[in-house]
């Protein structure tokens, strides 16, 4: 009697990869048509008001007094306006504002740019979440702004509606604008999105080159040195922007230390139960170490601030409670105010590679959906205000 057949790993591992990857790819035929890229949908008068900061009467007298351009509207008259809408009617308000920046709040002549990195240590904890839908709101109010994808698993990209096995698999991705030999200019790598002022510099699995090859260019003594080389990058398309976000990887390596040393704020999600705060605790000890390395080798290591956002915080849970009161009394007011809440509005919407900001209240249960809109906007409402301090207002 023979036994099983033995299973060779690599070529189980490569089917299983063939097999998934043809899986997502008629995933997304189903989701979007083919060869066709994502549309940010229409906002209603409502919501539009609430995202320009004024009431929706006056909104409605603007049109009366056809001082704004006409918008898309029903054969039913409600009015229904684009993110490029919304722009062109901050524009006219900001030239009849009594307040400088009352309505257009990005940056000034002598602002330097915003750059936020999401980071843990630990994979789970909501860091590409959050940067998606901080990146989205901020480019709904007004703000221009870059989201830069340096994970090689590259989920950020996705939400987009790129695959990035395909799209980005040899070229075009972050890896492009910082690699070692021959890098490209970084407005090169730069995609417009669906969404009104946000553009995407996508991620890939090829990132995880910048990992391989830095220990043989720190050797080589390649210039600028690994942790400059994501500042350098960016300073060609930095004008650009009021705000770049960077969704770093799960791993303290040196595409997270580069991003770090490129950025003016920190934003370390942390789910709160006691083995993330475990692991947290690691990954704060291992950065303060490595940053004491490249800040002696010349990194500028000055922040506007760090925070801890909380992430997948669910209110009627305990421990949660317990864990979230232990970091308040130990961090203060590096500890968030608004926690980022568990909401299966947020995990549906992920479904088809969407954001809450992207789909409609229709599609879900009115109060989850109200739940998960109130947590994400005071979220970004919160990191706003930072960015305006950071900024002197």
């Amino acid at each position: 009697m023979t036994g099983a057949d033995p299973i060779h790993i690599n070529t189980r591992i490569r089917e299983n990869a063939q097999n998934l990857a043809a899986a997502l790819e008629n995933h997304m035929l189903k989701s979007f048509a083919p060869d066709a890229r994502k549309e940010m949908r229409l906002f209603s008068a409502g919501e539009a008001a609430e995202l320009l900061g004024i009431s929706p009467s006056f909104l409605r007298k603007l049109h009366f007094e056809d001082r704004l351009p006409e918008v898309h509207t029903t054969p039913g008259g409600r009015r229904h306006y684009s993110g490029a809408d919304l722009q062109i009617i901050r524009t006219a308000l900001e030239e009849t504002a009594k307040t400088p920046g009352a309505y257009l709040k990005g940056r000034r002549p002598g602002d330097k740019v915003q750059v936020l990195s999401f980071l843990n240590f630990k994979g789970g904890s909501g860091k590409t979440t959050s940067s998606i839908h901080t990146a989205q709101m901020l480019a709904l109010k007004g703000y221009r702004v870059l989201a830069v994808d340096i994970d090689p698993q590259a989920s950020l990209t996705t939400l987009f509606g790129y695959q990035p096995e395909y799209d980005f698999l040899h070229s075009g991705s972050i890896y492009d604008a910082i690699r070692y030999e021959d890098p490209m200019p970084f407005s090169q790598i730069i995609q417009k999105t669906y969404f009104h002022g946000l553009d995407l510099a996508p991620g890939g699995l090829i990132l995880q080159e910048f990992e391989h090859e830095t220990p043989t260019a720190l050797r080589n003594n390649i210039q600028p040195p690994f942790f400059a080389r994501m500042a350098t990058a960016l300073q060609e398309v930095e004008a650009d922007y009021d705000v770049i976000i960077f969704d770093c990887p799960p791993q303290l390596g040196y595409l997270t230390m580069s991003a770090l040393c490129a950025s003016t704020g920190v934003l370390i999600t942390v789910v709160p139960n006691m083995l993330d705060v475990a692991s947290m605790s690691q990954f704060l000890q291992m950065s303060a170490d490595l940053l004491d390395v490249v800040s002696d080798a010349g990194a500028r290591m000055e922040f506007d601030f760090l925070r801890f956002l909380i992430n997948r915080y669910e209110p009627s849970d305990g421990p949660q409670q317990q864990v979230v009161a232990f970091l308040r009394q130990l961090f203060g007011d590096e500890v968030m105010v608004s926690p980022m809440l568990k909401s299966t509005a947020i995990s549906d919407a992920g479904l088809t590679q969407q954001t809450v900001y992207e789909v409609e209240r229709s599609a879900f249960h009115r109060n989850t959906y109200d739940r998960a809109i109130d947590s994400l906007n005071a979220v970004n409402d919160e990191i706003e205000t930072l960015l305006q301090q950071a900024w002197g207002r």
